[in-house]
């Protein structure tokens, strides 16, 4: 049994959690992690598992080898010896489509191991024991395997990941993230030691790699990252990012090596990816270190956000996109001129898998993942407008609720969001029934609600029970170009609160919601928004706040990723402290009349547990109804079924008591 420590100001109590607080529904469903298509087409590995019956990621994983036709599946045999489970991650196919190479981990070590197996499954060969994490494995046409690896790593990778507990010398120099080669069993290095690379790409012909990085602390300088060339270990500047509110992901080398392709825009993590698109020449030189230098911009105003992109076997630059309610995928051309999309699928679904964009070439096949509120994730495979699915692995789930999508004008913008309602909705509209409402603020800000199967957690237990459920897509998300992602900047929790708000009045025009009864909950910065939330307005009865930012001034200095602040608030807190103050639930603390539930991860880095512990004692000095929870061991992303169930317990718990 694990242990839970619910903090209050009165006492502290041990609760003990039951392993079977959820039953296992009949047909699991199938989560999958990571798909990959050989280059020859024929063979999709993947990686994939049960999903948790209280949501979070699968236990146990499989690496799995589907025939691109159907007509044959391998489940490949891990090297897990004694221990209960190994994760695979990674999975990357040799140029001749015979072997796949992949890493693997025990949970709860940063250790790696690397693993080759042929195209059918069989002749598992261990390649490399390695302490420290490995990612993104990648090989170029002349066979070499490059990846992402983390010498003596003390966390495993991302902010998002539990943090290693502060001792020590807090200054002393942190483990580097870097781009190795394996060869002759061993890493070769190919950037710095000092630089932390956090994406990359071979370049051909042997002239090494391009790749976003900054020296320091990787958790926290992606937000100053900037475009290198790197070989043999060095480093050359090429780009440097325009302003403050421009992020760099995704770089990608076009086949023929002459122009590399970037996103960039303002984004609030690494990995929640939005923006433009962007192309630089590629030259055997280093420049372009004056900020913009070099670049273009292919999509000036594009009324979309660009979430990923690759080169076709063409040589054309395609992307996905999310433009209002809808995933695209377009074409831009060469990359040597702005361009328009020329949008060639679009659905209400989402698109996902680390290689999703990427066609297997020669054969020009793809493979993705893809997912609606109406269908499961399922791996399709296919091209351009052609795609039909490879696996049936969640044909049995049920999707019991109604979705709508709806739009509203506020102030000049036009704002976005999507109303689930529970499956009796039209037997409550024949009974006039009025349901309550949840309204559930996305993380980021910079991210956006996209249609996808509401599987096991928080939102379907809802549903079930009868709430109908918003999701606002208010500014500062993505979806309807730079100009709207940047709306928020210098002004959290202000209009888009406002948007917010007006969207609940579309929702109450939509369907038969009782305004007496409507909750709010987030995490992160929908954390964030539900604390500033009760503390602006006294019409929602009932908040959830996970992982939650009650005071912006005492944040910058707590958590591990202060860098990200600077192109929101446009100055550290030690020079314009007003403009954080301004934004801080704590300093309207007297006003909150809503009964609150606070839950935060104790190694959580981007949102530390002092936050929460902050609005928590400020709502009990007032006599407020609060209830604060510290879940130890988690970070920013729970990963512990045990705690992700009680969780789910809790607030499903808080908002009958308050809303029914």
């Amino acid at each position: 049994m694990k242990r839970l420590h619910v903090r209050s100001t009165v006492t502290t109590l041990i609760i003990a959690l039951s392993a079977a607080a959820h039953a296992t529904p009949a047909t699991p469903l199938r989560d999958f992690l990571d798909v990959r298509i050989s280059p020859d087409g024929r063979s999709v590995v993947s990686v994939e598992g049960d999903s948790n019956p209280a949501g979070g990621a699968p236990v146990v994983r499989e690496l799995v080898i589907r025939s691109s036709d159907g007509k044959s599946l391998t489940t490949v045999a891990l090297p897990c010896g004694r221990v209960a489970q190994c994760w695979p991650s990674s999975p990357a196919w040799t140029p001749d489509s015979t072997k796949l190479t992949f890493a693997l981990r025990t949970p709860g070590s940063h250790a790696r191991t690397l693993y080759q197996v042929d195209a059918d499954g069989s002749h598992l060969m261990q390649l490399l024991a390695f302490n420290g994490t490995i990612g993104s494995l990648m090989y170029n046409a002349k066979g070499h395997l490059a990846m992402l690896a983390t010498a003596d790593a003390t966390k495993e990778t991302g902010a998002v990941e539990a943090g290693a507990p502060a001792s020590g010398e807090l200054d002393a120099a942190p483990p580097e993230q870097r781009i190795a080669v394996l060869k002759d069993g061993k890493l070769e290095w190919m950037s710095p030691a000092d630089m932390f690379v956090y994406e990359y790409d071979w370049r051909p012909d042997g002239k090494g790699f391009v790749g976003t990085a900054a020296h320091g602390d990787g958790d926290n300088n992606w937000w100053i990252a900037k475009l290198y060339a790197f070989k043999d270990g060095k480093a050359d500047l090429i780009y440097t990012p325009a302003n403050a509110q421009q992020q760099l992901a995704m770089p990608r080398v076009s086949r023929d090596g002459k122009r590399v392709a970037f996103i960039a825009g303002l984004m609030s993590d690494f990995g929640s990816t939005g923006g433009d698109i962007y192309t630089l020449a590629l030259s055997d030189k280093s420049g372009g270190t004056a900020p913009g230098a070099g670049a273009l911009d292919i999509t000036p105003k594009m009324p979309s956000s660009a979430g990923a992109i690759a080169w076709d076997c063409d040589n054309q630059l395609v992307a996905r996109l999310i433009t209002g309610d809808r995933v695209q995928t377009a074409r831009f051309g060469d990359g040597t001129a702005a361009a328009e999309a020329k949008v060639f699928w679009q659905r209400h679904e989402s698109l996902s898998g680390s290689a999703a964009l990427t066609p297997a070439c020669p054969s020009g096949m793809g493979a993705r993942l893809h997912e609606g509120f109406a269908q499961a994730a399922e791996i399709e495979v296919g091209s351009g407008s052609d795609w039909h699915d490879l696996t049936h692995a969640n044909a049995a789930q049920r999707a019991p609720f109604h979705t709508q999508s709806l739009n509203w004008l506020n102030e000049g913008l036009m704002v976005q969001g999507w109303l689930l309602l529970p499956e009796t909705i039209e037997a409550d509209k024949k009974a006039n029934k009025k349901l309550p409402l949840v309204v559930v603020v996305h993380g980021g800000p910079a991210s956006a609600y996209t249609p996808r199967f509401i599987g096991p957690g928080t939102t379907r237990e809802l549903l079930e029970r009868g709430y109908a459920v918003l999701e606002p897509n208010p500014r500062g998300s993505f979806g309807q170009g730079e100009a709207f992602t940047q709306a928020n900047v210098r002004d959290f929790g202000y209009g888009d609160l406002r948007d917010i708000m007006v969207g609940v009045q579309a929702a109450s025009g939509a369907a038969p919601i009782d305004p007496a009864r409507v909750g709010i909950m987030g995490h992160s910065y929908g954390g964030f928004m539900t604390m500033w939330a009760v503390t602006q307005t006294h019409f929602f009865k009932a908040a959830v706040a996970s992982a939650g930012i009650a005071n912006w001034q005492s944040y910058y200095g707590e958590n591990g990723i202060d860098q990200w602040m600077i192109p929101y608030f446009g100055a550290s807190v030690y020079e314009d402290p007003a403009i954080y103050a301004r934004s801080s639930a704590i300093n309207y603390i007297k006003n909150v009349r809503t009964p609150t539930l606070s839950l935060v991860g104790a190694a959580d880095i981007e949102c530390p547990a002092p936050q929460t512990q902050e609005f928590n004692h400020a709502m009990k000095t007032y006599g407020l109804p609060s209830t604060a929870v510290i879940y130890p061991g988690e970070g920013h992303r729970f990963v512990n079924p045990e705690h992700l169930a009680d969780r789910e317990k809790r607030i499903l718990e808080w908002f009958d008591r308050y809303l029914k």
